[in-house]
């Protein structure tokens, strides 16, 4: 018995409709290898991977790819837009308000959506979308060492 063949890049694109590229496979990795990566950093990272890609390209490629469900776009307020890789589940993040890093956390209760609202006003609700705010550990440790 063989175990199941992951699906590689290239053919993760074509089964989403998407045209396969050089940048949009680096682009995918890079999202994938990262950790909420921002615009700028993505594109860094396609660029060590392909070469020259412009940033209009970048946010081109982020727009199909997000349309297409294969990553996932979040922009907590007051901060820009951060990608991510984990898609398919209805995970949250935790963000630090000192130093901006982004934490995935799971389900508030375990099931999608995770929340149940006090009134659905007739929607359909099939996701919850949560932002914790507070101080990473190694800000609330900097934090309580210059604290006088």
């Amino acid at each position: 018995m063989t175990a199941p063949r992951t699906p590689t890049t290239a053919q993760e694109l074509r089964s989403a409709g998407l045209r396969v590229t050089a940048a949009r496979v680096a682009l995918l990795e890079t999202v994938r290898d990262g950790d909420h990566l921002g615009v700028e950093a993505i594109a860094s990272g396609v660029r060590d991977r392909v070469g020259h890609i412009s940033l209009p390209a970048v946010y081109e490629a982020l727009h199909a790819l997000t349309a297409a469900g294969l990553i996932r776009r979040i922009e907590p307020a007051g901060s820009p837009a951060r990608f991510e890789g984990r898609v398919g589940d209805n995970h949250h993040h935790l963000v630090c308000r000192s130093c901006g890093v982004v934490a995935d956390v799971e389900c508030a209760t375990g099931e999608a959506p995770c929340l149940t609202a006090s009134e659905d006003r007739g929607f359909s609700i099939d996701e919850a979308e949560v932002i914790y705010w507070g101080l990473c550990p190694g800000c609330s440790t900097a934090r309580s060492s210059s604290a006088p």
